[in-house]
């Protein structure tokens, strides 16, 4: 049985009911409010993110405040750390080996810095660190997992890094103080 004239027009207009209510959004738009659902802590600042400590002995606490116990001391400067909550003035953070604590806001830096390969301390390998981030370039040098170095970029796939005046480009994904696929620019 045809469709009539003035069914097809329902129709239509349905169709075109659906597609004003459910606009294509374009990818700009769509980048923009993948932003918006960032979880940010009180500090306006995303959550989770990288940070470095700041000073070369940093009490590491069980809970935010000064009357908390001392769980831990950091005693090596630039060591990257993940801030994973906030509270007041302190920060929970969370380092390469898992072992979690609250730091006051003061002893930590934004500047970013990457351990090589923690996961891999202890065994007979190295990293190799490149003169440009492709793996057929020119090898700098070989660096330990541990390591710890500035990050100065990271384009999602490598991080150029400096290793006490050594620098060069390593494999994103062995460094530990950059996410994957995260882009820096220092």
């Amino acid at each position: 049985m045809p469709v009539s004239m003035p069914l097809r027009s329902i129709v239509a207009a349905a169709l075109c009911a659906l597609v004003t209510a459910f606009p294509v959004t374009p990818p700009a738009a769509a980048q923009s409010a993948a932003a918006q659902n960032i979880n940010r802590g009180p500090s306006g600042l995303p959550l989770p993110r990288f940070v470095s400590l700041k000073s070369g002995r940093v009490n590491s606490r069980i809970g935010p405040g000064l009357n908390y116990a001392v769980d831990w001391m950091y005693l090596k400067p630039g060591l990257p750390v993940e801030i994973i909550q906030e509270y007041d003035n302190w920060r929970r953070v969370r380092d390469s080996d898992g072992a979690e604590g609250w730091i006051n806001q003061s002893l930590l830096s934004g500047k970013r810095t990457g351990i090589v390969a923690p996961w891999q301390r202890g065994k007979d390998v190295t990293v190799e660190l490149r003169s440009d981030p492709d793996e057929a370039a020119a090898l700098v040098a070989r660096v330990e997992p541990g390591a710890v170095g500035t990050i100065r970029s990271c384009n999602g796939t490598w991080c150029e890094m400096n290793f006490e005046g050594t620098r060069g480009w390593i494999t994103q994904a062995l460094v530990w103080g950059a996410y994957p696929g995260e882009y820096i620019q220092d």
